[in-house]
């Protein structure tokens, strides 16, 4: 069982802040764009051939990010498990956004699956199997953020990059950790093997 109810959990962010990045529980856009910056930049240079999966994609923002600098993908693909997001994120990107639980759904295959904040809710082993099944969706690699420090919280999630990388190598996959852009926040990118 997750930490908490993702709906409840984003209901009420919802509404006190509505459609900002503080209604998806990010401390400021900012902070969202920090995240933004770096998992753009685990991506390749090129990305007008590929197919994105944002997994967790709340109201589509990633993509935007994307558009603004001119970095759209051939195909994007936005997840999430929250209805009022997936509504959202169709309208504002006019992209394919699925309602799905990453979890538990099946999930389309893209090559890089990229995750900014969805797995900060979840337990360890949930972490975990969240991992392993968008990098199981991936042809190429997941690069997924995530709060660094010890595991104390009863609402988020923390990890440590060594348990990442540990878990990375029992999947057989290449792994490169980026952190010091935020406090206790670590971007990790991982990648198939040859």
């Amino acid at each position: 069982m997750p930490r908490v109810d993702a709906h409840s959990f984003y209901a009420d962010c919802l509404e006190q802040y509505g459609e900002t990045a503080e209604g998806l529980h990010f401390q400021s856009v900012q902070t969202q764009q920090a995240r933004f910056r770096v998992l753009r930049r685990c991506l390749p240079q090129e990305l007008s051939a590929l197919t994105i999966a944002d997994v967790g994609c709340g109201f589509g923002d990633f993509h935007l990010y994307l558009d603004q600098y001119a970095s759209r993908p051939a195909r994007y693909i936005g997840i999430d498990i929250h209805e009022r997001m997936v509504e959202t994120a169709r309208r504002r990107t006019g992209e394919e956004i699925l309602l799905r639980d990453a979890l538990y759904d099946a999930l389309p295959h893209a090559d890089y699956y990229v995750c900014s904040g969805a797995m900060n809710t979840l337990t360890r082993e949930e972490t975990r199997l969240f991992i392993e099944r968008c990098f199981a969706a991936s042809r190429l690699g997941f690069i997924f953020n995530l709060l660094h420090g010890h595991d104390w919280s009863t609402t988020f999630n923390y990890r440590k990059p060594q348990e990442i990388a540990d878990w990375a190598e029992d999947m057989g996959a290449a792994i490169e950790i980026t952190d010091g852009y935020l406090h206790e926040d670590f971007t990790v990118s991982m990648t198939r093997r040859g």
